[in-house]
């Protein structure tokens, strides 16, 4: 039973370890192929921060509506130069010619004042118009 659990645990702790940063810049080589998971009903990033979507994106338009100072308190989730779309993950270039991630066609972002794993301090923001991303 011991080795049932610790098998899950140590890839789980394996595919953590390598993961890039959380910005808008490209993360390492070694970042996993899928870039969330999902943790009681939400969709985390490599580092377990919480990822939104946001009201004025338009979904499959391969194109992200916050830039700017938008992007500064809502950071991109960053895709890295080997990465390739996956199933419901596909990837957008932003107008500054970095990449991000979009799951279902909704550009997936990080919100700046989510200072550990488990906050959603953005959640329901600018009249609603930022959402906590779901599976």
């Amino acid at each position: 039973m011991k080795k049932t659990i610790a098998l899950p645990l140590m890839a789980a702790a394996a595919l953590l370890a390598g993961c890039g940063s959380m910005g808008g810049k490209p993360a390492d080589a070694s970042m996993p192929s899928t870039p969330t998971q999902a943790a009681d009903g939400t969709l985390i990033g490599p580092k377990g921060m919480t990822l939104y979507t946001f009201a004025k994106d338009v979904k499959g338009s391969g194109a992200s509506a916050c830039y700017d100072a938008c992007a500064t308190n809502w950071p991109p989730l960053g895709v890295a130069a080997s990465a390739r779309p996956l199933g419901d993950y596909s990837i957008i270039i932003r107008q500054d010619g970095t990449r991000q991630w979009a799951y279902k066609g909704m550009p997936l972002y990080y919100f700046a004042k989510d200072a550990k794993p488990g906050d959603k301090m953005g959640n329901g923001l600018l009249g609603g118009a930022w959402k906590v991303a779901t599976p």
